[in-house]
């Protein structure tokens, strides 16, 4: 398998064209597993990982921080710091007090220490507001990540669900105070889900040369082919979830589709799905999740996927959100 690597957005940072997101570290994966993860994953070329100060505060017998400390628990035994693009976000609760959560400026300056330390690096890559936080007035988030930049301990700057008339009023208040800019842009986007993106994002993505790592590019596991048109649904939340969703005619349109090509050119669903959205313009590297070493080689067989004209055509069509 042969890594392939592109620039950031308009940044000189190069990265993996697929991006290594470690939500489920200390969750699903447990730090044991993680770490062989981290492992295989940087033995195949990737070079570029997403976290969250938040991840996995919803898990039980886990806590807030608990991914971070797991990969700073790597950089520290492994030495591989400077070879990682490193991402991490903050805006979610870390406490139950009234400044423990938004992206306003005590926050800021509280939560990049506390991801560095537990990460244990002095400096991170690309820093992204988790979800936008309309509280927080933009001048004075951009003003506070200006700043953690220029003190050295933030490379660049990041935002994540955010609306496109917010995203391009922060560009333009970065641009009149000539303070850093948002680089990247982090969002939801699969075969199952591109309207949004597509309509209301693409466009700022594409006209301000940003970066785009988007998120759940599998529709949460329904384009992995583990769910089948007339199939067992599994009895959990999650599941549920995947069912209100997407287990649909237009859903199962995509499911057909994939699992044809997928059975032509003897590839995996998922791996069909993944090469999909890296054909697609606009799109630095898609971020994928894996609780196993044999998930995560899967997924990165994604790189040597073929797709022909006819499949990507055929992909978009059963996808069309307008059919």
């Amino acid at each position: 398998m042969s890594m392939e690597y592109t620039r950031l957005g308009s940044t000189s940072t190069k990265v993996s064209r697929i991006c290594l997101g470690t939500m489920q570290f200390g969750w699903t994966a447990d730090e044991e597993t993680s770490l062989k993860i981290l492992d295989r994953a940087f033995d195949l070329g990737v070079n570029f990982i997403d976290t969250a100060n938040i991840y996995s505060y919803w898990a039980k017998n886990s806590y807030p921080g608990k991914s971070e400390e797991i990969l700073g628990r790597w950089f520290a035994s492994r030495k591989h710091r400077d070879d990682v693009v490193l991402a991490t976000k903050l805006r979610g609760p870390m406490g139950s007090g009234p400044n423990d959560e938004g992206v306003g400026r005590k926050h800021v300056f509280k939560e990049v220490k506390a991801s560095l330390k537990r990460l244990q690096t002095d400096y991170i890559d690309l820093y992204q507001t988790h979800w936008d936080d309309q509280l927080s007035p933009l001048k004075e988030t951009l003003r506070a990540l200006n700043d953690v930049v220029s003190m050295g301990i933030v490379h660049y700057i990041g935002a994540s669900n955010i609306t496109n008339w917010r995203l391009m009023k922060a560009l333009w208040i970065s641009d009149k105070y000539d303070w850093v800019r948002y680089e990247v842009l982090q969002y939801k986007y699969s075969l199952v889900e591109r309207e949004r993106y597509e309509e209301n994002m693409r466009p700022v993505v594409k006209t301000e040369n940003l970066g785009s790592i988007p998120y759940s590019p599998l529709g949460g596991g329904f384009l992995t082919g583990k769910y089948r048109r007339g199939g067992p649904i599994p009895e959990t939340p999650r599941a549920k979830r995947i069912q209100e969703l997407y287990m649909n005619e237009h859903g199962w349109r995509i499911i057909d589709t994939l699992l044809e090509i997928a059975n032509e050119i003897e590839a995996k669903p998922s791996q069909v799905a993944l090469s999909w959205i890296m054909h697609q313009d606009t799109i630095t590297a898609p971020i994928i999740g894996a609780n196993t070493v044999e998930q995560l080689e899967e997924l990165l067989g994604a790189l040597e996927i073929n797709l022909t004209k006819d499949h990507l055509d055929r992909l978009n069509e059963a996808s069309d959100p307008n059919h």
